[in-house]
């Protein structure tokens, strides 16, 4: 195992599969002269050469849609967004081009392509530039839709999206570009639909994905003091979701809450609650609770940022009030 930073994880599942593949290109804002604006794409454009390492103009419609028709003729480009903020400007050629062509032409042209780039709040960003998303394209039949949490997830399941036949959306995290971890030596991929059991408990399940992985790692800590056993689930994806591990989980533990960084309204969680109550509500001793963010746009000030986001204590009262304590 090699330690990596989620960004060169990134990096090395787009030019492992580059070299494969003459069929890949990345396209995006800044992707080549200036080696991308979270410097994810370092040195490809020196690799691969202007064809397939494409700079564009600030205009997200426009290079969505050129992608999208060069996906239907046989290239598999990825896009980067350099945030998903800025994916509502392209929002018509994802949702109404890429997810539904090969519906709409009767299987006739595929679209086999990445939407990728950094999604949630990353410090004093403002309302506009700090949202999430991943319930918006999760809605939309036709799309996957991933949200990594380490680098090692990061490449296994980049490198599986690229090679997916279906459009995928894969929202990572400005926060944890430079984050750090193992990612092995050899090629492996990492199958889209399956989540990971990271520790496993008795007393409760928590449930969560992409960058609030970390909060709750740190939950954990203070968990374990206290005597609580949590297992903890990692989504990987939310589209398609594995309700399975988390129906198994929940007739383990009784007990379960969500952690998401999203608005609470028709959210991941929301949709979660629902399947457990359905599939597992014999099982359940607790009503499902969710740590979500609050319910208003994302304000400047770093106090009301903090009150914003999900935190450890929001976590510890949701595991609290569930087991009764």
């Amino acid at each position: 195992m090699r330690t990596l930073q989620f960004r060169e994880a990134l990096r090395e599942a787009m030019q492992e599969e580059m070299r494969l593949d003459p069929k890949i290109l990345l396209i995006g804002e800044e992707v080549a002269e200036y080696n991308g604006a979270y410097k994810v794409s370092q040195g490809m454009l020196d690799e691969f050469g202007p064809k397939r390492v494409v700079d564009t103009p600030i205009a997200e419609l426009g290079f969505s849609g050129i992608a999208v028709g060069a996906a239907m003729n046989g290239l598999r480009p990825i896009v980067e967004f350099m945030t998903f903020n800025f994916s509502l400007v392209a929002i018509d050629q994802v949702i109404n081009a890429a997810a539904k062509m090969l519906s709409m032409s009767g299987g006739n042209f595929g679209v086999p392509m990445v939407f990728r780039g950094p999604t949630g709040s990353a410090g004093q960003l403002g309302a506009q530039h700090s949202q999430n998303f991943e319930n918006w394209y999760a809605n939309c039949p036709g799309l996957k839709v991933v949200v990594p949490s380490n680098p090692m997830d990061a490449k296994g399941l980049l490198k599986t999206s690229i090679r997916d036949n279906d459009p995928v959306i894969f929202m990572e995290s400005e926060q944890m570009y430079g984050f750090k971890g193992e990612v092995p030596d050899g090629e492996y991929l990492i199958p889209l639909g399956k989540a990971n059991i990271t520790q496993e408990g008795t007393d409760v399940t928590i449930v969560s994905f992409g960058k609030m992985m970390r909060v709750v790692e740190q939950a954990l800590v203070e968990l374990e003091k206290s005597g609580i056993k949590a297992e903890v689930i990692d989504l990987r994806t939310v589209r398609p979701i594995d309700y399975l591990t988390l129906i198994e989980s929940v007739k383990k533990t009784n007990r379960m809450v969500v952690v998401e960084e999203a608005w609470p309204l028709a959210s991941i969680s929301s949709e979660i609650a629902y399947w457990m109550q359905k599939y597992a509500f014999d099982y359940l001793d607790a009503p499902i609770t969710r740590v979500t963010t609050r319910d208003t746009p994302l304000p400047y000030a770093p106090t009301l940022v903090e009150a914003f986001l999900p935190n450890v204590k929001r976590i510890l009262d949701a595991v609290n009030s569930v087991i009764y304590r």
